[in-house]
């Protein structure tokens, strides 16, 4: 019994020494495999992050739930060591031997390359942005998360719920000291943006505690939830309400207290030109969103053909139809509202909208053999932009499915206006958002299996948007479009993104005023003024990324035409869409060379390419 105690002893400690040997440089210096520094990398991040730990939900199936009581740290000095920790990362990545990969390793390697190397010009700019704006920021965000993220499946998470909520004031004060810095540094919004913000962060805190959405999301989900009496329910209700009044609330006014303060100070100046540096600061926009090194003046040449032809196509079927296109921005502004494509501005309308846009996408979804041979295991499903949120929110957007199956990928609209929605442009907008677009792209990107993890959730604007942007076109092409009313909402959505090329780097790089912008989209859209205000004003607190859709769906469109002329009878589309779906989001470049490889390995010849 001795001798095997004595061997056992032996043997473990051979197995700690090489777990040392091998964990050691894993968690603290550079892995021995590549493999583990990709793991590392994601875990190391995502561990800090754990908001996104909880929307991703990758972890309380394995009965770890440590991060769902916790906020981000949104401090400056967060963001300071996370760029110093990325540099790092970035320098651990490049003493690995890239020459000795095989294609796929390889293909790891230069997209985290891409990414890092990217986030580390970002870092440059750290506080060149409006974190803080009409659309998005932690006004608004923070309670989004809590009612759309924040997962009430027992008493524990309740109690995580309001622990989150009583971290409001803590996260405000960070975000509001960044904003100090940057005002400091002349990083100021325009007007109409700290008045937008203004108007929404009163509005938030107007109602009593107990009308507040914070309050009554979690009133409505506990009402029936197992596990919590009573007693209990009332008593955490009622701890959630002192934490409203005594924390959130007192958040939100230092918040509208520093709005007023800025609004003595701002101006009415909308391009990042104004910015110390604006223009090297927009030409990095425009590289990060579009992931090429296009310039702005070649952007927006590319805006205004893409607009000439695409409206050409229009007044063709607008004159087919019996229309005067003399004033074509007239014209279409008259189609909108022509009573045949609006719903009635009731309640039971807004359903309606919901239960006609799942049937549209039931319907594509079974119709796309021959189009894709894969397809993502989470479904989708539609719903409203909360009511909360819904003046200041985009007129659609996805969410993805969390990676535990709890919930499946969710496409939502924005029912503030039914004149917002005619029934000509639904098609287009589902299969965008859902399938075969964003649905198909990001659920089947979470589904990939071989690869390093970070593959699967890495965000490139360019390819999502660009994929989303050229499915549209495949429905057109396939006869999800064939009514001329259809046919003209599918060319308005395209035109729409060619605008924005146009009126983006009109905007940031020719300094055009919020004015001239608008003027130029409702002429060459036929958009009601309303929503082209609220889009026109989104390009300017989000620099450059609207020009990632177009340059996006146009590099697909190239390298689907390179393939299909080099291929000929060998061209396979599901094959197509395979190469460009099953390796993740990646650069425009990174994705030109994988197209390139498909096609020499099939016995084609391949060329340069023109975008990107």
């Amino acid at each position: 019994m001795g001798k095997i105690t004595k061997w056992t002893l032996r043997i473990f400690g051979l197995v700690a020494l090489v777990a040392a040997i091998l964990l050691i440089p894993t968690i603290w210096f550079k892995p021995w495999s590549i493999d583990h520094f990709y793991g590392r990398v994601f875990a190391t991040f995502a561990l800090r992050h754990p908001m996104m730990l909880s929307s991703m939900r990758l972890l309380e199936p394995m009965g770890m739930r440590f991060h769902n009581n916790d906020l981000d740290d949104m401090s400056v000095e967060f963001q300071k060591k996370e760029a110093v920790w990325l540099d790092k990362q970035l320098d651990i990545l490049r003493s690995y031997d890239r020459e000795g990969m095989n294609e796929e390793d390889g293909l790891s390697y230069d997209i985290l390359d891409w990414f890092l190397s990217d986030q580390q010009e970002a870092n440059r700019w750290m506080f060149y942005d409006y974190p803080v704006n009409q659309l998005f920021g932690i006004q608004n965000g923070l309670p989004d998360f809590m009612v759309s993220t924040h997962f009430l499946s027992d008493p524990r998470d309740v109690r995580d719920y309001i622990a989150r909520v009583d971290q409001f004031g803590r996260a405000f004060d960070q975000v509001m000291a960044g904003l100090e810095i940057r005002e400091e540094m002349g990083i100021v919004p325009p007007k109409f943006v700290i008045a937008r913000v203004l108007e929404e962060v009163r509005g938030l805190i107007a109602p009593a505690p107990k009308d507040n959405v914070l309050y009554t999301h979690l009133a409505e989900k506990t009402a029936e939830l197992e596990g919590l009496e009573t007693a209990e329910r009332d008593e955490l209700l009622t701890e959630l309400e002192t934490g409203i009044e005594g924390t959130v609330y007192p958040a939100y006014r230092r918040l509208v207290e520093y709005f007023e303060h800025l609004d003595t100070v701002a101006t009415t100046d909308d391009g990042v030109w104004k910015f110390p540096d604006g223009d090297q600061f927009y030409n990095s926009q425009l590289r990060h969103h579009t992931t090429t090194d296009l310039t702005s003046d070649q952007i927006h040449q590319i805006g205004l053909l893409e607009v000439d032809k695409l409206q050409s196509e229009m007044k063709a079927i607008l004159e087919a139809e019996g229309y005067d296109v003399e004033d074509f921005g007239a014209t279409m502004r008259a189609l909108n509202a022509e009573e045949r494509f609006l719903y009635p501005d009731t309640d039971e309308a807004r359903e309606q909208i919901l239960a006609d846009y799942q049937t549209i996408i039931d319907e594509i979804d079974a119709g796309l053999e021959g189009i894709f041979d894969i397809r993502p295991e989470a479904g989708v499903r539609v719903e409203r932009i909360p009511e909360f949120k819904q003046e200041g929110s985009a007129g659609a957007y996805y969410d993805s499915p969390p990676f535990d199956g709890s919930k499946p990928g969710t496409f939502y609209v924005n029912l503030r206006d039914v004149a917002e929605i005619p029934k000509y442009g639904m098609r287009t907008l589902a299969y965008h958002e859902a399938i075969p677009g964003h649905h198909f792209q990001i659920a089947i990107a979470q589904s990939l299996t071989g690869m390093p993890f970070f593959r699967r959730v890495i965000p490139f604007t360019a390819y999502t948007e660009g994929w989303a942007l050229y499915t549209e076109r495949v429905a057109a092409e396939n006869g999800f479009q064939d009514d001329p009313f259809d046919r003209l909402g599918y060319l308005q959505g395209q035109i729409f993104r060619a605008v924005r090329l146009v009126v983006d780097t009109g905007i940031h790089a020719q300094r055009w005023t919020r004015d001239e912008a608008i003027e130029y989209m409702v002429a060459n859209t036929g958009m009601p003024e309303g929503d082209v205000v609220a889009e026109i004003e989104r390009y300017i607190v989000n620099p450059g990324q609207a020009c990632a859709y177009m340059i996006g769906r146009l590099k697909i469109l190239e390298l689907r035409e390179r393939a299909m002329n080099a291929l000929g009878d060998r061209f396979s589309l599901p094959e197509f869409h395979n190469v460009v779906l099953t390796n993740g989001a990646m650069p425009l470049s990174l994705l030109d060379q994988q197209v390139n490889r498909w096609i020499e390995k099939k016995g084609g010849a391949t060329e340069r390419g023109r975008l990107g």
